[in-house]
C-alpha cells in the first residue's frame, strides 16, 4: 500500500474491511483477530505519521535524477502504459530481492508477520523501508520516464494489491497463473508451507513469476506468516525487532538464506 491514501480511496478500503468481515462471521472464518487488527491499523498511523518525510525523500530522489536523463519521454498513452510495465516489472525484482537479501527481507519481514490474512494485512508495511524504496525505482526516471509516471504507476499497483489481501475470493478458474494476480495467487506469497516460500512475487501482473519460474498456484491450505514464528501482536516489534536482529548478526545462523527467507 503506499503512504498516502485519497480520501475517496480510504472509504473504498474501509467498505472493504467491512464487507469482509462480515463475510467472516456469516462463513465462520476466524480471519479478524482484534489484537492483530489493532496492531495492523497502529502501522498505518504510523506510516501516516511519517508520511510527510518519506514523500519528500521520494521527490528528491525520484526528482534527482531527471538533469541524468538523455531524453524526457512524452507523457502520450503509449508512454504512460510503457511507463507502467516497466515500473512493474522493477517492482517484481524489488520485491524478489527483498526476500532473497537479508537487509531488505529485515524490512519486508514485517508485512509478512501476521499469522491471519485479511485487508488490513496490506497495512503492515515497514516504516523504514519506505525511504529504500525509492531507490529501487528512481533508474527508470533516468531511462527517461517522468517522477509522476514512476510515482503513479507505482501507487496504482500497490493499491490494485491492497484487494489481494483476502480469502473472501477463492480461486478464479482459467484466470489464474495468466495475465493478472490474483487474491489466490497472493495467499500463496504470504505461505510459510514449503512449496509456498518465495513465491508469487507480481503486483498487478502475475505473468512476471511465469516469466521467471517463481509462479506457484494455491494447492494446500496455506499457513500465513513466517517460518521462525510469530513477533506477537506489538508493532513495534513488528517493525524493528527483525531489522534488530540482522543488524546484530542473527542471520549467520540461517542455514541458507535462499531456502530459507521466511526466517529471521
Amino acid at each position: 500500500m503506499p503512504s498516502t491514501i485519497p480520501a475517496a480511496f480510504s472509504l473504498v478500503l474501509l467498505f472493504a474491511v467491512l464487507a469482509e468481515l462480515a463475510w467472516a462471521r456469516r462463513s465462520g472464518r476466524s480471519i479478524y483477530v482484534l489484537g492483530e487488527t489493532l496492531s495492523n491499523l497502529g502501522m498505518m498511523v504510523g506510516n501516516q505519521t511519517i508520511k510527510p518525510l518519506s514523500l519528500a525523500w521520494s521527490y528528491f530522489v525520484l526528482s534527482w535524477m531527471e538533469p541524468l536523463q538523455a531524453v524526457r519521454l512524452p507523457e502520450t498513452g503509449w508512454a504512460l502504459v510503457a511507463g507502467f510495465l516497466i515500473t512493474e516489472v522493477t517492482y517484481y525484482w524489488y520485491h524478489r530481492l527483498s526476500h532473497e537479501v537479508p537487509a531488505l527481507w529485515a524490512m519486508h519481514h514485517t508485512h509478512h508477520s501476521s499469522p491471519w490474512m485479511n485487508f488490513t494485512t496490506a497495512l503492515r508495511l515497514n516504516w523504514v523501508a519506505k525511504f529504500v524504496t525509492p531507490l529501487f525505482f528512481a533508474p527508470l526516471v533516468w531511462l527517461g520516464f517522468s517522477p509522476t509516471v514512476v510515482a503513479g504507476s507505482l501507487g496504482v499497483g500497490l493499491l490494485y494489491q491492497f484487494f489481494l489481501h483476502t480469502e473472501s475470493v477463492g480461486r478464479l478458474g482459467v484466470f489464474e497463473g495468466k495475465l493478472l494476480n490474483t487474491p489466490s495467487a497472493h495467499r500463496v506469497h504470504h505461505g510459510s508451507n514449503p512449496a509456498y516460500i518465495d513465491k508469487n512475487y507480481g503486483g498487478v501482473f502475475i505473468v512476471w513469476d511465469r516469466l521467471f519460474g517463481t509462479y506457484q498456484p494455491e494447492v494446500e491450505d496455506v499457513r500465513y506468516g513466517v517460518t521462525t514464528g510469530f513477533l506477537g501482536h506489538n508493532p513495534l516489534t513488528a517493525q524493528f525487532r527483525p531489522l534488530y536482529n540482522y543488524l546484530r548478526g542473527d542471520w549467520k545462523t540461517e542455514k541458507s538464506i535462499a531456502s530459507a527467507t521466511k526466517g529471521i
